[in-house]
C-alpha cells in the first residue's frame, strides 16, 4: 500500500510539472484572447478530453508500442529521460522548450485540437513521461496513471477556465517563478528515468 501511495504521489508530481497548467494556461489566455466566453469554455474542455484520451491510449498501449518497434524498456527509460530533462533545462533557463512550442499559430485553426491538446497538453514530454511510468509496471499502477492524469486534466480544465481571474490576482512574474520550480522538478524526474534506465540494463535493481 505504501509503494502504490509513493508511485502516485511520483506520478502527480511529474504529470503536474510536465502539464504545468499554470503555466500553460497563460497560453491558453493568449490562444483564446477575445473570443466570447462560451467559445472559450468549449476550447477548454475539447482540448483537455483530447489530450486525456491521447495520453490514455498511450498508457494503454504503450506495451504493444514496445514489442511493435522492439524498444526496451531501458533504452525507452534513459531516451525518454534525456527528453524530459531537456523540457525542464529549458524551462529553468525561462524558454518555451522547442518540443511543446507553437509559432505561427492561426487562432482560426481548432485551436483546441492544435496547439492546446497536442502538443501543449499532450506533447511529447507529457506521453513520454506517461509511458515511463507505465513501463515494467502491473496493472494496478497503469490504471493509477490514468486515473492520476485524468485528475490533472480536471485541474487544468479549471484553472483554464479561471485563467483570466489568476492572471489578473497572481501576475505574470509570479506564475514565471512557479514555472521555473516545475521545471526544476521536470529535470530531476528526468535525471531519475536515466538513472533508472542504466540501473536496469546492468541488472542492478529488480524490474
Amino acid at each position: 500500500m505504501d509503494n502504490l501511495i509513493t508511485f502516485a504521489i511520483t506520478v502527480f508530481t511529474g504529470f503536474f510539472a510536465i502539464t504545468n497548467p499554470i503555466s500553460n494556461m497563460t497560453v491558453f489566455v493568449s490562444l483564446t484572447r477575445g473570443l466570447d466566453k462560451e467559445t472559450k469554455r468549449d476550447i477548454n474542455k475539447r482540448s483537455n478530453i483530447i489530450a486525456f484520451v491521447i495520453v490514455t491510449v498511450f498508457v494503454l498501449l504503450g506495451k504493444y508500442i514496445f514489442e511493435l518497434f522492439n524498444i526496451s524498456v531501458p533504452a525507452f527509460k534513459i531516451t525518454g529521460g534525456i527528453l524530459i530533462f531537456y523540457i525542464g533545462f529549458e524551462m529553468l533557463q525561462s524558454k518555451k522548450s522547442d518540443v511543446k512550442n507553437i509559432k505561427n499559430v492561426d487562432v482560426d485553426e481548432d485551436i483546441a485540437i492544435s496547439p492546446l491538446a497536442i502538443p501543449i497538453l499532450a506533447g511529447p514530454g507529457t506521453i513520454v513521461t506517461a509511458m515511463n511510468f507505465v513501463a515494467n509496471v502491473q496493472t494496478i499502477h497503469i490504471f493509477l496513471v490514468i486515473a492520476i492524469f485524468g485528475t490533472m486534466s480536471l485541474i487544468t480544465f479549471y484553472t483554464f477556465r479561471l485563467s483570466d481571474l489568476i492572471v489578473k490576482v497572481v501576475g505574470n512574474n509570479v506564475i514565471s517563478v512557479i514555472g521555473k520550480i516545475m521545471g526544476l522538478i521536470i529535470a530531476i524526474i528526468g535525471t531519475g528515468m536515466v538513472i533508472t534506465g542504466i540501473k536496469i540494463s546492468f541488472d542492478l535493481i529488480t524490474t
